[in-house]
């Protein structure tokens, strides 16, 4: 009896687990059908848009090694602007602590870049991806955007877009050389928190503060 019991509910555990897996798959493909046509990689493709939302992430890996997702976005967002495709760059990442500061860090590296400091615009509320967008059209005024970031990213921030009633494209910028699979791994479960975020719970910022006028 203990024996069936068990395998009861081993049955159970293994039939959740494969529904669970199979809803995850289904709302990771289903992010990507419905922005299918909203992002590319060629920059002919891009439309002109007044800012361009470059998402961020750190400078550095924790081996101390430069982050190839950082330097690729920097590039792109560096590309965008000298083939004046945008005319701003709003840098939108982590200031959560004095040690850890993502726009710093991304305006630094795109004043290297060649872009006026002027230019640049910096979102240090931008927490997560989901911040990042609606603070761009609540806290920054725009109602058309590019965003910057690696495609798989894009997807997500296309769709939260999409959602909030912001027209935004995406240019994607290149991938590592060698992509992390844990990166993927991460998006996986992130798009899971962002289809609950939007579509049940309607969540606004952590922040959003006075308006911010771009010009």
């Amino acid at each position: 009896m203990v024996n069936k019991f068990l395998t009861k509910r081993l049955l159970k555990f293994i039939y959740f687990g494969l529904i669970g897996f199979l809803l995850i798959g289904l709302n990771y493909f289903y992010i990507n059908y419905q922005v299918k046509d909203l992002h590319s990689r060629a920059i002919n493709d891009v439309p002109n848009n007044q800012v361009g939302l470059l998402l961020g992430t750190s400078a550095k890996l924790k081996t101390g090694q430069p982050n190839q997702y950082f330097t690729n976005r920097i590039k792109a967002a560096a590309a965008l602007y000298n083939n004046k495709k945008i005319q701003f760059i709003l840098v939108s990442g982590d200031n959560s602590d004095r040690t850890y500061n993502e726009p710093e860090k991304m305006k630094d590296a795109l004043i290297e870049s060649g872009i006026p400091e002027n230019r640049i615009f910096l979102d240090y509320a931008g927490f997560n991806t989901l911040d990042s967008v609606i603070r761009s059209q609540k806290v920054f005024g725009q109602n058309r955007i590019t965003i910057i970031s690696q495609k798989f990213h894009n997807q997500r921030a296309l769709y939260i877009a999409k959602k909030v009633g912001l027209k935004a494209f995406g240019f994607n910028a290149d991938n590592p050389n060698i992509p992390t699979p844990k990166v993927y791994a991460r998006e996986i479960f992130a798009r899971v928190k962002m289809f609950f975020e939007i579509h049940l719970l309607d969540k606004d910022p952590k922040f959003l503060g006075e308006p911010i006028q771009i010009n």
